[in-house]
């Protein structure tokens, strides 16, 4: 069996400085696509949209941010992370600003779309570069700290949102989040030699075995394993979001009570990513899938049913559920690939795990339109449950 040894790259930050980095800018990132999440019962009253159309925005949105994932990746391997991230986050930070300019539907949509192929530095880029800080100790929780990050520009989202609405409208969000997310990415640049790590060292990557087995077959179909659990993960976690704030209205709650419902999955999703991230570090991941994805199964099909009181808790726990699992399989990632190909390999996971965070939305929104909410959120519980038994087979890979 062949193995690797672990690149000898030697960061100009310190791994603290490292991870300090890839969580602001992630925090920054997540606060740039969620803010369109509170925005859309808004702008689907302003602009008279349908759920089939809300749901294509979003999936614009958040699956132009794909396209140029692999492309970065690869960049990153010769250039370093550092400009990528800072560069991508000041595109969207642009494209949000023109979003909230255009007048109408489709203009709407073309500046989504340009404004999020922003978007694919940030994910694949962070977590390449903190995974290869933290290579030899504390890496899940590390990954782990960096998806929890993102979570707190989540939970921002509806408040921001909330805050200028109440001044002038959903217009005026989009600007000025994407105005700050200019001026805060030119700080990072200002300060750049304090938090800007050295890219891996590929000449000290020693291959005992010929270079075709550094990733030997087990690591590589775990690989295309975690993808499949990966695009699962990701199409509930981007339906519901899209989805769940119009169950909450059907049931009764007001816009207002909207946006705290809202803060409360969000926070939920936060403490989800940072804890099943530790105790990725400590227990099997296996197990951590089955809790996160069992539960959100349950959670879904529950709120459709409980009496209106009990969603307010209710959105915390599905929010733990909802996102959990991703911060279990992005590090899962660092454990089969070596870390001179994490930029790419990441970028690989990113890009496919977009097939869910495009179609979801679309096919769930179709469904709603064409058979009411409920049936939409039953049936998404019911292909949600997949991951399960799919999660089984990665046993092999993991032990």
């Amino acid at each position: 069996m062949s193995s690797y040894k672990i690149p000898n790259s030697t960061n100009k930050a310190s791994p603290r400085k490292v991870l300090f980095f890839g969580s602001v800018t992630h925090i920054w990132s997540d606060l740039f696509f969620a803010l369109l999440i509170p925005l859309l019962p808004y702008i689907k009253n302003d602009l008279d949209l349908s759920y089939t159309q809300v749901g294509l925005l979003r999936s614009i949105y958040s699956g132009s941010s794909a396209v140029l994932q692999i492309p970065a990746g690869f960049l990153a391997e010769n250039t370093g992370e550092f400009w990528m991230i800072v560069s991508g986050n000041v595109w969207v930070s642009l494209g949000l600003i023109l979003m909230g300019i255009v007048p109408g539907f489709y203009s709407l949509l073309t500046a989504s779309a340009l404004g999020g192929l922003g978007g694919g530095t940030q994910h694949p880029l962070a977590s390449s570069m903190v995974s290869r800080a933290y290579e030899t100790t504390g890496r899940s929780s590390a990954v782990g700290t960096v998806n929890f990050a993102g979570d707190i520009g989540k939970m921002f989202a509806p408040v921001v949102a909330a805050f200028f609405i109440f001044l002038s409208g959903w217009r005026m969000a989009m600007w000025a989040v994407g105005i700050s997310g200019v001026v805060f990415m030119c700080i990072f640049v200002t300060y750049r030699r304090s938090f800007e790590p050295d890219k891996p060292n590929k000449s000290n990557i020693q291959e005992i075995a010929n270079p075709v087995e550094a990733h030997e077959k087990g690591n590589i179909s775990g690989f295309v394993l975690l993808t499949w659990l990966g695009i699962l993960d990701s199409a509930v976690r981007n339906a519901t979001l899209i989805l769940f704030p119009f169950i909450l209205l059907e049931r009764g709650m007001r816009e207002d009570q909207l946006v705290i419902a809202l803060f409360l999955l969000f926070a939920g999703g936060a403490s989800g990513k940072y804890i099943c991230g530790w105790m990725n570090d400590r227990t099997g991941t296996i197990s951590l899938i089955w809790l996160t994805k069992g539960g959100t199964v349950c959670i879904l099909a529950a709120s459709l049913f409980i009496s209106p009181i009990f969603l307010w808790p209710i959105a915390i726990v599905l929010g733990i559920g909802l996102n959990g699992t991703s911060s279990v399989l992005y590090a899962t990632v660092a454990r089969f690939i070596p870390a001179s190909l994490r930029p790419r390999y990441y970028g690989y996971f990113y890009t496919t795990n977009e097939i869910g965070t495009i179609g979801a939305p679309l096919l769930y929104g179709f469904i709603a339109d064409l058979m009411g909410l409920r049936s939409s959120i039953l049936i998404m519980s019911v292909v949600t449950s997949a991951i399960l038994p799919s999660s089984l087979a990665l046993k092999k890979h993991v032990t």
